[in-house]
């Protein structure tokens, strides 16, 4: 007889130790304990000591040779240690987390028709039976069945009605495996307990405020029950739900409510069932005490969709934008891509605790409250854009995402990317283009670019990750929207819905990649598109320089191009990119000039005619050098470059600063006017910071306060535009651009120039805010948000000023606010100076609003993101505050989360910040790793400042790492932040 066990970090105990028995010749493990370290490790490290056994539980291994004695052929039995580990027994390293690859994707081996679930929740366990219908990939196979489980307890599992011996399954913490499953088609049932009550994680079924929800995406599903979690299995669902009718009257899952009714012992059932078939991913289960906004809508074939958004009754009068938004999205979908909503009922509920935006389960989405629930005198008009933008989301996600879905989730952009166009199209249609297109490829800049520079730098379409939750990034929602407004911008409206339509038409119903969306794209239009599948696999944003030239005798214009994409982390080399450059030529007088034709690659391509003139045509840019020439140009004109951001990447061209002014006062492209002012205040900015650095005196050159006093004067330019056009560049873009970055001088540089152009300005601003104030009730519609953005802004600039008329204006403006859009806006120019007057504010606003949780989330965020000095203190004061909580994802992102977005402090010299946010990662981690990691991202790109801040950053990511317990989620972002 031998005893194996295997040791532990701690030389006393541990349950995660190994302990059996064997006899005789080749033999079989029936268990494993959890435990980081595979047999495969006790049988190589020969760790044999005496003997005790007590469990049996299921888990199989090959046969192996143990300490050169015979062969065994019996069972393992494992147990428990409860004795020192001997001295001598060599310690073995700990596991590290398993990365997972697109190449090393397969096709599954077994394939599902139909899931029965069943679950009967209680207030100390949930148990959950499955009953599903299983079919081989390949008749006659014999491969094992393979189900993931993370958190379950296993009740009991069944074949074809038949119980499951011990030696015909293995179980360990995160799988199930049915060894030798029918070669043909069976029915596997399986039940499982689970505890929602303690899931903080908010993955799987879980409890938020006294109901029942479920959050399945990415890899949620298996903290339900043990399934192929995983997204090209699609089967049709029927779910059954078991609860007190007291504490839980409403019951809601996927699909159709086809049967309900009373059981014994006061408890109720529903039965939902979902003619489509669909992943685990979109699978949706709510219970509780709940009441519904209802409406209807009629689709353009004439059908009736009952349309209901669930919340806590004293939330319902909430619900009235939310409601607007869907109708608004399912009229768009139709009018814009023929697109109509396929069941007669579609539900929404809003929940609290929730780790994403929303979700779009299959006539069940779940939102976060804060994407639901919209009032004038509690939500700005940002919260309502961005209900109406997220709403429309996860509705146009029924079509892209649920009706086509992915193969895996490196396809993840297929359905995200390809969706967050939709609803960016969708609120620019709602609103003004041009804002919206400003506003979206900000958010690029301000947070893909900097992804795109980092450790954690991927592809649209990523090669491999540790943690699936980790890549639901800026690169694959964002840039992965940029990628699909390319095929629009190549192939024009028309083209563009003509590849739309063959998508559906081949793949409805199917889990697919981004390849077959770009060979729908290509084959419905015949298109030619080179190495355009590059933005899918190379990571890194193109840095594109241009060189013109006018040529007068010949009466031609030509502009070089050339191209570089940068080293990213496991891609040092890139080939170029397919770059769509959309051109227009402004002449003397600021006019569109007609372009008649280009000479490219040896060929002259016409472009227009005098009944037909061109003013902006797609230049290809598909290779690392290369030139186009224009013809028929009768003066040297002023180029417009990538109009309207017809392409996610890092223009360098050679116009002056006269040529960048120019362009803002005529460009008739509207986003190149912002983006020439752009341009110009981030030269001037990265000027004056170098100016900062020597100790050189700062001085605002006079002709840009001139060109912005142009621009707040200019009465037949729309409002949001101005707002936007007057607003400098973030503190966070200008440090992207140093190579090293410098918090403090930005902030001070930035802060200089505010200052200077609100005194420059003062008369200008007092008067924009005076005449767009109004007494009328809030609305939301373009004209009243534009005035209100304008004022805000003018507000904003004036906050900056140490002027007693100017205090008494916006503390005038917030006693008199008539919607939160205006009362917080006074509130964040009020902020900005610390003393008695901004603390009396702050308290009266949390008085006012203390019993609305999201009004209180905006009142920690405005806190957190305090630029203030020492705000760290005041940061670790708010934690402690009775309507704090850890466990809400909510309040992590507005308190932990805006305290990231402060530069200045989150990066104090003394690295206060850092560690600050160090041990917060370590708590929040033992409690939702998902929300641990966005927040642990915030030390991605620590190589970029200077040494003390660099070492300061790197101890708090080794403490992070050397942590005991620490989440695959956190592991995978702080280790690869430390590697880059």
């Amino acid at each position: 007889m031998a005893r194996l066990i295997l040791p532990c970090k701690t030389p006393t105990l541990s349950k995660t130790c190994f302990l059996g028995l064997v006899s005789s010749t080749p033999f079989q493990v029936t268990r494993r304990v959890a435990c980081r370290h595979s047999f495969n490790d006790i049988l190589k490290h020969r760790w044999i000591v005496g003997f005790e056994a007590t469990q049996r539980r299921n888990y199989r291994v090959p046969s192996y040779t143990l300490s050169g004695a015979k062969k065994f052929n019996q069972r393992l039995i494992c147990s428990v240690a409860t004795e020192p580990v001997p001295k001598q027994v060599e310690e073995p390293s700990m596991e590290t987390p398993k990365e997972i690859f697109l190449k090393d994707y397969k096709q599954p081996d077994f394939y599902f028709d139909t899931v029965d679930l069943k679950f009967s929740l209680g207030e100390e366990k949930t148990i959950v039976s499955s009953k599903i219908s299983v079919y081989p990939r390949v008749e006659g196979g014999s491969s094992p069945l393979v189900l993931d489980g993370q958190d379950l307890k296993l009740i009991s599992v069944t074949i074809d009605g038949k119980a499951l011996k011990e030696e015909e399954y293995c179980l360990n913490p995160r799988h199930l495996t049915l060894v030798s499953p029918p070669s043909g088609r069976f029915t596997l049932e399986i039940v499982t307990e689970i505890l929602p009550q303690k899931n903080t994680s908010l993955e799987g079924l879980y409890k938020s405020s006294s109901n029942f929800c479920t959050q399945c995406e990415a890899e949620g599903f298996r903290k339900i029950t043990f399934y192929q979690d995983r997204p090209d299995i699609m089967a049709e669902y029927t779910c059954r739900i078991e609860a007190d009718k007291s504490l839980y009257p409403v019951l809601l899952s996927n699909g159709n409510l086809i049967e309900q009714g009373d059981l014994q012992g006061g408890r109720h059932y529903a039965v939902w069932e979902d003619p489509f078939k669909k992943p685990c991913y979109l699978f949706a289960l709510v219970a509780g005490q709940l009441e519904s906004r209802d409406d209807t809508f009629i689709t353009r074939s004439g059908r009736k969709v009952l349309l209901k958004i669930w919340t806590p009754a004293q939330d319902l009068p909430k619900t009235a934008h939310a409601m607007y938004s869907l109708k608004a999205a399912m009229k768009w979908d139709e009018d814009v891509f023929g697109l109509e909503y396929d069941l007669d009922l579609f539900n929404v509920v809003a929940v609290p605790d929730f780790n994403m935006g929303a979700m779009e389960n299959k006539s069940l989405n779940i939102f976060n409250s804060k994407l639901v629930l919209a009032s004038p005198e509690t939500a700005s008009d940002g919260d309502y854009a961005a209900i109406l933008g997220v709403i429309g989301h996860e509705y146009f996600h029924n079509w892209t995402g649920n009706r086509v879905t992915c193969r895996d989730w490196f396809q993840l952009s297929l359905k995200e990317g390809l969706t967050v166009f939709r609803d960016q199209e969708f609120s620019s249609d709602m609103g003004s283009r041009t804002v919206k297109r400003i506003a979206d490829v900000s958010k690029l800049r301000i947070y893909q670019y900097p992804q795109d520079a980092g450790p954690m730098a991927h592809p649209v379409r990523p090669h491999s990750y540790i943690k699936m939750d980790n890549f639901y990034t800026v690169t694959v929602y964002e840039k992965g929207a940029e990628v699909v407004r390319m095929y629009k911008t190549l192939l024009g409206k028309e083209g563009f819905r003509k590849g739309m339509d063959l998508y559906f038409k081949r793949h409805d119903g199917q889990a697919v990649t981004c390849e077959e969306f770009f060979a729908a794209m290509r084959d419905a239009n015949g298109a030619d598109f080179s190495n355009f599948l590059l933005w899918y696999s190379q990571a890194g944003t193109p840095s594109l320089k241009v060189a013109s030239a006018y040529n007068p005798e010949a009466r031609t214009y030509s502009l070089k191009f050339s191209q570089e994409v940068p080293p990213t982390p496991g891609q040092p080399v890139k080939e170029p990119m397919f770059i769509p450059v959309a051109i227009g030529l402004l002449d003397s007088t600021g006019k569109d000039i007609a372009l008649s034709s280009v000479y490219h690659d040896g060929k002259l391509e016409q472009l227009g005619s005098n009944s037909q003139p061109v003013y902006t045509t797609i230049l290809r840019v598909t290779k690392k050098e290369e030139e186009f020439i224009f013809n028929d140009v009768s003066e040297r004109p002023i180029p417009s470059l990538l109009r309207g951001f017809s392409a996610p990447v890092r223009l360098h061209s050679d116009l002056t600063d006269s040529d960048l002014f120019f362009l803002l006062a005529h460009d008739s492209d509207e986003f190149n006017r912002w983006e020439a002012g752009q341009i110009l205040a981030r030269k001037l900015m990265l000027s004056l910071v170098g100016d900062f650095q020597e100790s050189k005196t700062l001085v605002l050159n006079p002709q840009f306060v001139q060109g912005l006093r142009s621009i707040l004067c200019d009465s037949s330019l729309d409002k949001e535009f101005i707002s936007k056009a007057i607003t400098l560049p973030g503190e966070g873009e200008i440090m992207d651009m140093m190579e090293v970055a410098d918090p403090d001088a930005v902030h001070a540089v930035r802060n200089f120039i505010r200052k200077e152009l609100a005194s420059a300005l003062k008369e200008e601003f007092l008067n924009t805010v005076k005449s767009n104030c109004s007494s009328e009730p809030y609305e939301f519609n373009h004209p009243n948000m534009a005035r209100r953005a304008l004022k805000n802004t003018a507000l904003a600039y004036l906050g900056s000023l140490s002027d007693p008329e100017v205090t008494e204006l916006l503390l005038n403006e917030y006693r008199t606010a008539t919607n939160m859009t205006e009362q917080i806006a006074a509130l964040v120019a009020i902020e900005q100076k610390p003393g008695e007057i901004r603390d009396q504010v702050l308290a009266d606003f949390y008085n006012k609003w203390q019993h609305d949780f999201l009004v209180v989330n905006k009142w920690f965020a405005l806190q957190a993101v305090s630029d203030i000095p020492g705000n760290v203190e005041n940061v670790k004061k708010l934690l402690a505050h009775p309507a704090f909580d850890l466990r809400n994802p909510n309040k992590v992102y507005s308190l932990i989360g805006g305290f990231c977005g402060s530069r200045v402090n989150f990066h104090a010299k003394d690295g206060s910040g850092y560690k600050f946010l160090g041990e917060i990662v370590v708590q929040l981690d033992k409690l939702n790793p998902q929300v641990a990691s966005r927040m642990v991202s915030a030390f991605s790109r620590w190589k970029r400042y200077d040494e003390t801040r660099q070492n300061l950053a790197k101890a708090q990511l080794e403490m992070i790492l050397s942590s005991n317990g620490l989440s695959e989620n956190v592991y995978e972002i702080a280790s690869k932040s430390l590697a880059a």
